[in-house]
């Protein structure tokens, strides 16, 4: 089959590759109908995430299961699925709490690399949810979101606790969070900041339900938004970068009181402790429990009430794969679509 390899640092290949099997009773194979570059793709593209040798990529996937487990229960052969990066037993003490990213058994899905034509997803059960049919084409793009990015931006946002009568902010203005403007407006909230300085992503926040837009970043950033509530800040602050300068600005944005969902991935983040101690701020985040919330995602999606596919503003076909990673390295792309 083809997949994607990354050999080092801007070096990306689309080669063949063997073919996953069934592995253990729980795993299934589904034959991928798209997949995607994510913006942490981006941490080992760009030589800042070290890898150990060629390194097969990607981790958001929708596609066709085309062989089980013989302990695999809840998926069959045939259905049209959407599945988490982190597999999960979604029975242990820790997910049925609410965080499957970090069940007693949990396995990073992407390990396998997912933008390629077939993928092994282990924890089947645990990890897949089924769509009602097979969809339209047209919602493929959105089902892919769920994947990972909406699921992220959502449990950015449910971190933040953003809800009716919150003022949210959104550091960063990626895929993710754009979709956690999505998911805060979802949500019922009655303001949301969305801080961005490019145009394009500055119009989708707003249609993804934006009310402010605020282009400063760092102290200036904070400033404004602490210039647009009044000066205290807002209720809830969605970090989706993974910066030091992007976890201080999201903390300096909260009130006292208030609440920080951070879900960008932390790279050469060092906070002041005794900063923090006095913000007095509840801080929740780390890898989005996606599979908490892919049924009710795959509904909204499914009955046309939402569509984070919008995030995707270039598709290209797998073997064109690394212009996919140049495009979005170089900020010409939001988010890329690829199919095999």
């Amino acid at each position: 089959m083809r997949g994607t390899v990354l050999y080092a640092p801007r070096d990306i290949r689309v080669e063949e590759r063997t073919k996953p099997t069934i592995q253990a009773p729980t795993d299934a194979i589904i034959r991928i109908s798209a997949a995607c570059v994510c913006g942490s793709d981006l941490w080992p593209y760009r030589g800042i995430e070290p890898i150990e040798g060629p390194t097969p990529m990607g981790h958001e996937y929708v596609g066709v299961v085309e062989e089980i487990g013989s302990d695999v229960r809840n998926i069959k052969v045939g259905d049209f699925v959407v599945g988490s990066f982190m597999a999960s037993d979604n029975t242990c003490p820790i997910c049925q709490a609410g965080y499957q990213s970090r069940c007693v058994h949990v396995e990073y899905v992407g390990a396998g690399g997912a933008q390629a034509e077939y993928l092994r997803v282990p924890l089947a059960d645990g990890t897949l949810v089924a769509t009602p049919g097979q969809p339209d084409e047209d919602l493929i793009p959105s089902l892919l979101a769920a994947s990972d990015v909406l699921g992220t931006g959502w449990f950015g946002a449910v971190a933040a606790e953003a809800g009716p009568g919150k003022t949210v902010a959104v550091v960063g203005d990626g895929a993710v969070g754009l979709l956690a403007v999505l998911a805060a407006r979802q949500l019922g909230a009655d303001r949301i900041i969305a801080m961005s300085r490019h145009e394009p992503r500055q119009k989708l926040a707003c249609n993804f339900g934006a009310t402010d837009i605020v282009e400063e970043r760092g102290e200036a950033g904070v400033a404004k938004v602490k210039e647009l509530t009044g000066g205290l800040g807002a209720h809830s602050v969605i970090e989706a970068v993974g910066t030091e300068e992007s976890m201080m600005q999201a903390i300096r944005s909260t009130r006292p009181g208030g609440h920080v969902g951070y879900v960008g991935v932390a790279h050469g983040v060092e906070l002041p402790g005794q900063e923090l101690f006095y913000a007095e701020v509840h801080m929740l985040g780390g890898p989005a429990p996606v599979r908490r919330f892919l049924p009710e995602l795959t509904g909204l999606i499914w009955n046309r009430a939402i569509d984070p596919g919008r995030v995707f503003d270039l598709e290209l076909p797998l073997d064109q794969a690394a212009e996919g990673y140049k495009a979005m390295d170089e900020r010409r792309a939001i988010k890329v679509l690829l199919r095999p």
